[in-house]
């Protein structure tokens, strides 16, 4: 009987333990005595990659977590831009594209972790930082600081964001394995604690005490001052070729125990219109990658898909610099999602360290060459106000901001008179360097050139009093990263004439995306007033293209390029794919995602052109290719704005 006693007892315990097992609920934490992660009790090391949501089509997501899963990573890194999702304060969009939900739905899929970075600033090379422009509407907001304006808005949209994560969460069941609190905030001069204490507060209270919260900055004791605070896990980034070593001390300095971890290793970097194409030796990025996973460091790689800032998305750079519509980032995948040689070099790296999935890594996609594609003008900018400004325009004696008139992003166009004859050329200007960012000028129907943000204040007009003067500003993009992120757009400061403040302004707000995606440009009244030397009036042109039916697997991706057109803005059926630059460079060809394509209709391209189109000298085409062109540099003495993997103290 005791035998019997004793193994029941036995067989009750076993129960015990393992219905605990059985019902523990999953856990991620920080196990500082033995300098690791823990996931479900067990010691965890990341291996992961940045992904923007927000800069790759839906369509593609679950290929490209694909490719990463199977690259061995076993974690992936995203943002979360406020401005993608709240661009119309109030006005909160999850859905297609932006539907961050399925994103982390797929990501689970998969079998990958995530590591979310939800801001509310995120830099990114992404418009503002994340931050929405209606921010502004306060003109002495002080962003990214306890600024009670800032703060209210900041608390509304996590209020409504983060309850919507929390399902997510590992803990729950969920994906998320750890949680970012702002963003390199030792790089920001207000250096505000309160602001910081608000936000891990802010967060603990929307998704509880488990999750793992955590800070990023630069590898510098001088970046731990002000962005790290108690709560946050300290973590730090750096690139290749730097001192492992030292750059992991400067984390002990604010984490004398748990696990290393470089939240950015640079796998590239960003490009500027007009500077030579980064590109990051793989054998560097692979060098350094091991070194810190021999350390056993948790390491995520930013990026491993870079992807494109469709539409207007691209930030900008101080000294006032943008970023081109391509975020290729010379990463292991490309902005297409094409695998490269550094992909294959990564994965044959972290063999080295975990088991890389069994199975086939999914190929690169397929690109068709649609070839060239007519285009014929439509309306100027000037002649379609009627379409492009439907609310009507505003009169103001002083220039108004792209925020004054509630616009965020795209063009604007401001009006005047000229007040006296200027039969001489006389210079207009804009004296406080107020034309954010780039302003076309006309007189009277006639381009006569170009003001430009830092770089060309002053342009030679003549005409009679009375004379109508026409400013084209377009919005670059604003600045992502510093001190300068209050980066209001439009003409920000008053215009000269000579000596003379011009006033009287007439300004319109343009809607040029509905007017695209509607159709409703209408062929040109007259001659485009062009001066074929140098400038003519921004216009539109459209064209069309049929995709052949008989041949199978289409419609496949594919770029576009823009043969001696200049600058401006393309749209496929509507879609917004972004600027094009080619006399600048780097990138020659936008990335055109199959997705957008049709088979059972005809395709039209619209063209907004700038500065000066081709079709005066009978060459009006766009060409469809399956080669990107992302290095084209046409400014060989071009410095870039930074250098690789610096993050400057601002």
């Amino acid at each position: 009987m005791s035998s019997l006693a004793s193994g029941c007892k036995i067989l009750i315990l076993l129960q015990v333990i393992f219905g605990q097992c059985l019902t523990d609920p999953p856990s991620f934490t920080v196990d500082y005595q033995n300098d690791c992660f823990r996931k479900d009790g067990e010691k965890f090391r990341y291996i992961s990659g940045s992904i923007h949501y927000s800069r790759i089509p839906r369509v593609y997501w679950k290929d490209r977590l694909l490719k990463m899963y199977m690259a061995g990573l076993n974690t992936i890194q995203t943002y979360v831009p406020w401005n993608f999702h709240e661009a119309v304060q109030g006005n909160y969009v999850f859905s297609g594209d932006r539907d961050i939900g399925h994103f982390l739905h797929l990501a689970r899929q998969v079998g990958l972790l995530v590591i979310l970075r939800p801001g509310p600033y995120i830099c990114a090379e992404w418009d503002m930082g994340g931050l929405p422009a209606w921010l502004l509407k306060n003109k002495n907001i002080v962003l990214r600081s306890s600024d009670p304006d800032y703060t209210a808005a900041v608390d509304t949209w996590m209020g409504k964001f983060l309850p919507m994560m929390k399902p997510y969460l590992y803990q729950n069941g969920g994906p998320i394995i750890m949680v970012q609190v702002e963003n390199e905030y030792g790089s920001y001069f207000a250096c505000d604690y309160n602001h910081m204490r608000h936000l891990s507060s802010l967060f603990r209270t929307h998704l509880g005490d488990e999750v793992v919260l955590f800070t990023t900055d630069g590898a510098g004791l001088g970046f731990l001052k002000c962005g790290t605070i108690q709560g946050l896990y300290t973590t730090v980034d750096f690139g290749a070729g730097s001192n492992v070593s030292a750059a992991f001390a400067v984390q002990r300095h604010a984490e004398p125990q748990g696990p290393l971890v470089n939240s950015e290793y640079y796998t590239g970097w960003l490009d500027h219109w007009g500077s030579r194409h980064a590109v990051v030796s793989t054998a560097a990025v692979v060098k350094t990658l091991s070194e810190m996973l021999a350390l056993g460091a948790n390491v995520n790689m930013y990026m491993f898909i870079g992807g494109t800032n469709f539409g207007y998305w691209n930030g900008a750079n101080s000294p006032f610099s943008p970023q081109p519509t391509s975020y290729d980032y010379d990463a292991p995948l490309t902005e297409a999602g094409d695998l490269t040689e550094k992909y294959f070099a990564i994965r044959e790296v972290i063999r080295m360290y975990r088991k890389i999935p069994d199975g086939p890594i999914p190929p690169s996609t397929p690109k068709y060459a649609y070839g060239p594609v007519k285009m014929s003008q439509l309306q100027t900018v000037a002649e379609a106000l009627d379409i492009l400004s439907y609310s009507g325009s505003v009169k103001s004696m002083y220039p108004q901001t792209f925020v004054d008139l509630n616009q965020s992003f795209g063009y604007m166009l401001y009006r005047t008179t000229l007040p006296f004859d200027c039969n001489a050329p006389t210079p207009l200007s804009s004296p406080l360097n107020g034309v954010h960012d780039r302003a076309y000028v006309s007189v009277d129907g006639v381009a006569v050139g170009v003001l430009e943000r830092d770089k060309a204040l002053t342009i030679n007009v003549t005409g009679k009093k009375g004379s109508e003067v026409d400013l084209l500003v377009e919005n670059m993009g604003r600045i992502n990263y510093g001190k300068y992120i209050n980066d209001f757009k439009g003409l920000v400061s008053n215009m000269t004439l000579g000596k003379d403040v011009l006033s009287g302004w007439t300004i319109f707000s343009l809607s040029v995306d509905e007017a695209v995606s509607q159709g409703l440009l209408g062929e040109t009244k007259s001659g485009d007033g062009q001066n074929p030397s140098k400038f003519s009036l921004p216009a539109f042109y459209r064209g069309t293209f049929t995709i052949p039916k008989d041949i199978p697997d289409l419609p496949q991706d594919s770029y576009v390029k823009l043969p001696q057109w200049r600058k401006g803005q393309i749209w496929i059926n509507g879609f917004n794919l972004g600027r094009y630059w080619p006399s600048k460079g780097p990138q020659v060809t936008l990335f055109v995602p199959a997705s957008i394509l049709s088979t059972v209709a005809p395709n039209n391209v619209t063209v907004l052109e700038l500065e000066n189109s081709p079709c005066s000298s009978g060459l009006c085409t766009v060409e469809f290719t399956t080669t990107p062109i992302l290095n084209a540099t046409a400014l060989p003495h071009f410095a870039p704005h930074r250098k690789l993997f610096r993050k400057l103290d601002v």
